[in-house]
């Protein structure tokens, strides 16, 4: 199987979220805007975290991919590429999280 990024996903994202189609629930998330986009992000968010507590190892592996997924549309519609938030994150791997969590609450 051939390896599959979180790029992979952005670019499928934006070009199906654009496409219009009607048959297309990212094109309907597009359609529907940032509000209902972020709200099923939140969702997802919330059925990972219950997933981990309960131990349920498949359960979190869906929600997980559903997470990723409905992120990746948030980031898309708010035109925020991936590579920004990659970019963030690599920037952050300089220092401890707890420096870094610090240095975000003295902004």
């Amino acid at each position: 199987m051939a390896e599959f990024s979180l790029n992979d996903l952005e670019r499928i994202v934006v070009a199906r979220g654009r496409s219009g189609a009607s048959d297309s629930w990212t094109a309907r998330l597009f359609e529907k805007g940032i509000d209902k986009a972020a709200q099923k992000l939140g969702e997802e968010a919330v059925e990972a975290a219950i997933a981990a507590v309960k131990g349920d190892r498949a359960g979190l592996v869906g929600e997980s991919a559903d997470l990723l997924y409905h992120l990746v549309v948030v980031l898309a519609i708010s035109g925020v590429p991936l590579s920004e938030v990659l970019a963030e994150l690599q920037a952050r791997t300089g220092q401890s999280g707890l420096a870094e969590k610090a240095s975000r609450a003295a902004r």
